[in-house]
């Protein structure tokens, strides 16, 4: 695992730590950035897992 999998694994959990807590106060504001701190989180995880990808190819 890299830096960019583990912080965004920890943007996603943040993300919907945040979403729930919107419901629990009715706060759709809330709900909706913990929204896009899980799309952040995962679009991060991804560049890790393509990092990763990457790191496998060997060059001719």
């Amino acid at each position: 695992m890299n830096k960019d999998q583990i912080k965004g694994a920890a943007k996603d959990l943040g993300g919907k730590i945040q979403e729930e807590a919107g419901k629990v106060v009715g706060s759709t504001d809330q709900q909706v950035k913990g929204l896009a701190h899980q799309i952040e989180g995962k679009v991060q995880q991804k560049v890790g897992d393509l990092k990763e990808s990457v790191k496998g190819v060997k060059k001719p």
